[in-house]
């Protein structure tokens, strides 16, 4: 896997049911290194910072792999790297192989997978259609959130080496699909209660369910 795009984004301001809104999902390809911190990638945009940024969601990855599928569904959008709000897009990330807990050194930073991604409206916004985000749920391959174990400088052709394979094989996909699934599967559920690297109150959210 390698770095295709680096992408942050300014404050912008967004029209919706007639209220104005601000959000940070417009992102785009950075000419420059960009450092990933603790909390969040430095200089990027993080508006609501009770759905997004810290130490959980520090910086979000998705696949230059799932473009093309996208491409097609909306071939009238102005496309480019950070379409869809992420800070690194990843050529050869697969989300049904990659792992909850996996760490990856990318550049000078040592980063730990931890969730899915799951959408708001903004990124339906951000399609120009909000049935979009139904979409992007079901399809299946949402990308994932990392914290960062250490933080560092990440650029364009950047490896991205994986350091430590989780010995819980719960994936990204599996995740998402546990944490969406009404008749939730209960190998997959006890797999995302016991994983380490899963956040607390995502596994509280799931813990009625056994």
């Amino acid at each position: 896997m390698k770095i295709i795009s680096t992408n942050i984004g300014p404050i912008t301001t967004i029209v919706r049911n007639g209220q104005k809104v601000q959000t940070g999902i417009y992102k785009h390809p950075s000419t420059t290194p960009i450092y990933l911190g603790n909390t969040d990638v430095l200089d990027d945009t993080v508006v609501d910072r009770a759905h997004h940024g810290g130490v959980n969601k520090a910086c979000y990855l998705f696949s230059t792999d799932q473009y093309p599928y996208w491409q097609k569904l909306y071939p009238r959008l102005e496309w480019n790297w950070g379409m869809f709000g992420e800070n690194l897009s990843i050529e050869g990330f697969d989300d049904t192989q990659i792992r909850i807990g996996d760490i990856y050194r990318i550049g000078t930073a040592l980063v730990q997978v931890t969730q899915p991604r799951e959408p708001c409206y903004k990124l339906g916004v951000r399609f120009e259609d909000e049935a979009m985000v139904l979409q992007f749920l079901e399809h299946g391959y949402p990308g994932t959130y990392v914290r960062i174990l250490e933080e560092g400088y990440v650029q364009k052709g950047d490896a991205v080496v994986l350091i430590e394979r989780s010995e819980n094989t719960l994936t990204v996909s599996e995740c998402l699909r546990i944490i969406l699934s009404k008749d939730k599967d209960r190998l997959l559920l006890q797999k995302a209660i016991d994983n380490p690297s899963f956040p607390e109150y995502k596994k509280e959210r799931l813990k009625k369910y056994l």
